[in-house]
């Protein structure tokens, strides 16, 4: 039988255009700030999210933690985010034990902070302090944020001085479902980092950007955790050709609504709304918690990820065609034809 994947849209592949691309790239190295393709790709994506500077990464775990702590410093400090946050969940333990940070918790429905928690967070943390933005939201099944959100969240940091980080991770499909630029929903933060190995399809690599002098700073940070990539141009060569497939996120966003659309017309699942939606669905099944249910749909030739105990996550990327989503949803209803089997 075959398998349908989707666990997560880091699960693409590199195409012969973009195996061709890195093919011949032009590299000198990177440490030495002389790898044109490298540069090529930082300045490309400056222009892309309208900021001074950009600092090319390994991957986005690699940019959300020189942004702690080039924005703390490695004495530690608060970092406030949601609860849900991809941070807290998948990356605390680098902001913890290598930024000594304080991760501080706030309630965050559909992935927007409480501006009110936000406010206490900041007044009772230790100094210095940095307020952690996402958008997409990850554990919210990928709902995008738009820019009168964002700035609400950001307004009590900006009232305190404090200085906002987004996690970008999926800005890419954040500004296609919502019909805006990049730049235009990065422009709430001091710093942004931006994947292109998610729903974009490059094999590694992400940005940090931000100001010169703290893009310098992280430079310097990324060297001291061993994150220094040499003739790195072969990957950003990559990278370069991702950017240019970002309209096509779309159908990706196309095929997910179908997905959802199945899925809620089936009676052994219950879905989840996500109000600004883009790649992905979430769906539990009543009685079933999510990794018997993902037991039972692996079986079946389906993989997704368990996001809480109940909640099971299915992310749609550029190599699912509109049959793959047809079959999966038409598996996930002859696995669960009425709950409980």
């Amino acid at each position: 039988m075959d398998v349908i994947d989707l666990r997560s849209d880091t699960r693409t592949t590199p195409d012969p255009r973009m195996r061709a691309a890195m093919a011949r790239a032009e590299v000198g190295d990177d440490s030495f700030g002389d790898d044109p393709t490298v540069l090529e790709l930082e300045e490309r994506v400056v222009g892309l999210l309208g900021t001074k500077a950009a600092l090319f990464t390994a991957g986005g775990t690699m940019s959300n933690l020189l942004a702690v702590l080039a924005g703390i410093g490695p004495g530690g400090g608060t970092v406030v985010a949601g609860a849900q946050s991809h941070l807290l969940h998948y990356e605390n333990d680098g902001a913890r034990v290598l930024a000594r940070a304080r991760v501080q918790a706030v309630p965050d429905p559909h992935g927007e902070l409480d501006g009110d928690a936000v406010t206490a967070a900041l007044a009772d943390g230790p100094r210095p302090a940095l307020l952690w933005l996402e958008n997409t939201s990850n554990r919210y099944g990928g709902n995008a944020l738009d820019e009168a959100s964002s700035h609400r969240q950001a307004a009590p940091a900006r009232r305190a001085g404090t200085a906002v980080h987004l996690d970008g991770a999926r800005l890419a499909n954040a500004a296609v479902a919502l019909g805006r630029r990049p730049a235009e929903l990065a422009a709430v933060a001091d710093t942004v980092s931006f994947s292109l190995c998610k729903g974009l399809g490059a094999p590694a690599g992400s940005l940090l950007c931000g100001p010169v002098e703290l893009i310098e700073e992280a430079r310097y940070f990324r060297r001291m955790i061993g994150g220094t990539l040499h003739q790195a141009g072969v990957l950003a060569a990559a990278g370069l050709v991702a950017l240019d497939r970002l309209p096509e996120l779309a159908e990706d966003h196309r095929r997910a609504a179908a997905l959802r659309a199945a899925l809620a017309g089936s009676a052994g699942v219950e879905t989840s709304a996500i109000p600004r939606p883009t790649n992905m669905a979430l769906f539990q099944v009543p009685g079933v918690p999510a990794e018997e249910a993902l037991e039972r749909l692996a079986g079946a030739g389906v993989l997704g990820l368990p996001i809480t105990a109940d909640l099971v996550r299915l992310v749609v990327h550029r190599e699912h065609s509109d049959t793959d989503i047809e079959r999966a949803a038409e598996r996930i209803a002859s696995v669960f034809p009425g709950g409980r089997a």
